[in-house]
């Protein structure tokens, strides 16, 4: 039997364009010199926007937990910023859905109050949250110098500077690992930044993650010629998930490390997830979701794993952002582990292995 916040999640998404389309119009007619401006194509963006609004907050619904739903709302401040739309938006928009769903007449007092709590937090965020995020280059860091110059070639468009400035590096003694998390992984955050706060358009932030994905691949050579040490390791996002770099980076860590691997990329189906275990056996699944709202998946992901033959004596390692943001979301969605990083992910999966 489904628990009242899996009820309701389901609900809500089940209606999500229904309600969005209220909350729009609703939202319209409060403020009509705000919006009448961007015609039916921008009403039409605005709808998307919602029905993207109601994922994470169904998301959050099911797993009880409205710091998730704020911390979505937190990010949704800072991108509104960039693009020079006022804190009124999102507020009026927080406020129009919490009195649609509230007028529906469709939820129970208790739904309501389940609702309320995830907006309400949704609507302190708005208050709170800062802005901007600061640059993840920071003077002080380990190559930051390396990491500056990269930054700048991939933004130039310059794919072959940015590559040589990583070949030459690896030529000097500085360690791929040093590479990998110091400057591929602070470059994909602050590229990330920049295309937040609307400095850098979205072929620009693609472009410069395909580059950096081509480049990781030119350090395979080095990568692939360590010797084996007998463990495995299948490492994938879960479907839908398209942020694949942070787990293909994983991937590489272990292989580092003498572990077989074998990465399955980005939004791969739940069912190859479980065959690939079924015929591979690997000691430790790797796990990777960005979007909050995927994070039912890995749930529903890591029970069939357990069900399992082969998933047994499998260990389950997570990572992503709402993992980063919610100590202890690991654990509550069954998995062994979560690491920040590649290099935290393969000592984690040492310790568990060693505690066998």
């Amino acid at each position: 039997m489904k628990t009242l916040n899996a009820q309701l999640s389901q609900m809500l998404n089940q209606q999500q364009q229904h309600f969005a389309e209220q909350i729009v119009a609703r939202q319209y007619a409060l403020q009509p010199e705000l919006w009448q401006s961007y015609g039916a194509k921008g009403r039409e963006l605005c709808v998307r926007d919602v029905m993207y609004h109601f994922q994470y907050l169904s998301e959050a619904i099911l797993a009880a937990d409205p710091t998730l739903f704020a911390d979505y709302v937190g990010w949704v401040k800072q991108l509104f910023a960039g693009l020079n739309f006022p804190d009124e938006v999102m507020l009026t928009t927080l406020e129009c859905t919490r009195d649609i769903l509230n007028e529906s007449e469709e939820f129970s007092e208790e739904m309501m109050a389940i609702i309320d709590k995830h907006i309400q937090a949704g609507l302190e965020q708005m208050q709170q949250a800062p802005p901007a995020s600061p640059s993840f280059i920071e003077a002080e860091a380990p190559l930051t110098g390396l990491l500056e110059q990269y930054i700048a070639a991939l933004l130039q468009g310059e794919r072959h500077v940015a590559s040589q400035l990583i070949l030459n590096a690896v030529d000097q003694g500085i360690s791929i690992k040093a590479i990998y998390l110091e400057v591929f992984q602070r470059a994909q955050y602050e590229i990330g930044r920049l295309w937040m706060t609307n400095q850098i358009s979205v072929a620009q932030e693609h472009y410069c993650t395909a580059a950096t994905q081509l480049i990781i691949s030119q350090l395979y050579p080095h990568i692939f010629a360590t010797e084996k040490i007998g463990r495995r390791l299948v490492a994938t996002c879960v479907g839908g998930e398209l942020h694949e770099i942070g787990v293909r980076m994983v991937t590489d860590f272990f292989e580092m490390e003498g572990w077989d691997t074998y990465y399955l990329g980005a939004n791969t189906p739940t069912t190859t997830i479980l065959q690939t275990i079924e015929t591979r056996t690997p000691d430790v699944l790797g796990v990777s979701a960005t979007m909050t709202f995927h994070l039912s998946l890995v749930e529903e992901l890591i029970g069939l794993a357990r069900d399992m033959p082969a998933g047994q004596q499998l260990k389950i390692l997570v990572g992503g952002y709402p993992f980063k943001k919610r100590p202890g979301l690991w654990q509550k969605l069954g998995a062994d582990g979560f690491a920040q990083d590649a290099q935290e992910a393969i000592d984690i999966a040492n310790t568990l292995l060693a505690t066998e």
